[in-house]
């Protein structure tokens, strides 16, 4: 696989990890790439780590550094991170994303992988798992949603995000979500300076900011919402999944901290981790999701 592009000093010091780009082959994103990391040794249990809005591969460093007996990859969703952007707000949806995420999984043959995945990260790997479940032999998920309510309403923060015009100046020309991503933490200092940045860094421009809205509006609303299909087939995998499990939650999260809940009720077989990390805890607990992964993997038969 090709090299990833560099990053700016002020990264590449807090990810000295082995970056790759794959270009797409197959539907409607053929010819666009995915930047992802490939850290770990190639014969080591394959973990497929997967973020959310607004982050990036960056996002799962602190955790990947604890892993180093583990392929760990941690690819970028497209329109996030160094992955190609995509145009429109319409073209970003659960399915797009996860039938990308699915074929790099086919070409780098992960092979009894887990899949860790936090945030959108949660639903989009529970549906890489129900298009390739021959592939998967344990499951994380932290601060997620993938056990759905029964009717989705989704939060203010997702309301607003509907808005027309509004919205668009919010999201796209200040740059949220990722300038206030601290006031979603247990510790606020955990997201602050070079790290801060990092995170706003791939999304400098009005055009690179389209992701973070379209994720947003991604959230459902009603049993109607366009991505209910997807998300619920993912649930059904997830909820049918018969291997390890654990569930890692922050608990001081503000968005979905009291999802964990729904998910010990949809999962009751998971191992669960409580912390009083917040939305982002790969920055507060980083050994806590190793802990997790690592217990998992050795439950696996």
């Amino acid at each position: 696989m090709p090299k990833a592009p560099a990053l700016p000093l002020f990264i590449a010091a807090q990810m000295p990890l082995h970056r790759r780009t794959y270009t797409l082959r197959e539907g409607c994103d053929a010819e666009r790439t995915i930047h992802y990391v490939d850290q770990g040794p190639a014969k080591g249990r394959p973990v497929l780590m997967l973020h959310g809005n607004p982050t990036w591969s960056f996002l799962w460093r602190k955790v990947i550094a604890e892993l180093a007996d583990f392929r760990v990859v941690a690819p970028d969703l497209l329109g996030l991170g160094l992955s190609d952007v995509l145009p429109r707000l319409e073209d970003h949806s659960v399915q797009r994303h996860a039938d990308a995420i699915a074929e790099l999984a086919q070409v780098l043959d992960l092979e009894d992988a887990i899949l860790v995945g936090q945030d959108w990260g949660g639903p989009i790997i529970a549906a890489v798992g129900a298009r390739l479940p021959e592939r998967v032999a344990g499951l994380v998920l932290a601060n997620t949603a993938v056990a759905l309510p029964t009717i989705p309403r989704g939060t203010a923060f997702h309301r607003f995000a509907r808005m027309p015009v509004v919205s668009d100046m919010v999201f796209r020309g200040l740059g949220f979500p990722q300038n206030v991503m601290r006031f979603t933490q247990g510790d606020k200092s955990s997201i602050r300076g070079d790290v801060a940045r990092a995170y706003r860094w791939p999304l400098r421009t009005w055009a690179d900011r389209i992701a973070p809205l379209a994720l947003a509006r991604m959230v459902p609303d009603s049993p109607d919402h366009p991505s209910m299909v997807e998300m619920r087939r993912a649930e059904a995998w997830a909820l049918a999944f018969e291997g390890p499990m654990a569930l890692v939650w922050g608990e001081r999260d503000p968005i979905l901290g009291r999802a964990l809940k729904r998910h010990e009720r949809a999962f009751p077989q998971a191992e669960v981790t409580r912390t009083q990390a917040g939305h982002f805890l790969q920055e507060e607990v980083p050994g806590e999701l190793a802990e997790a992964i690592r217990r998992v993997a050795a439950r696996i038969r």
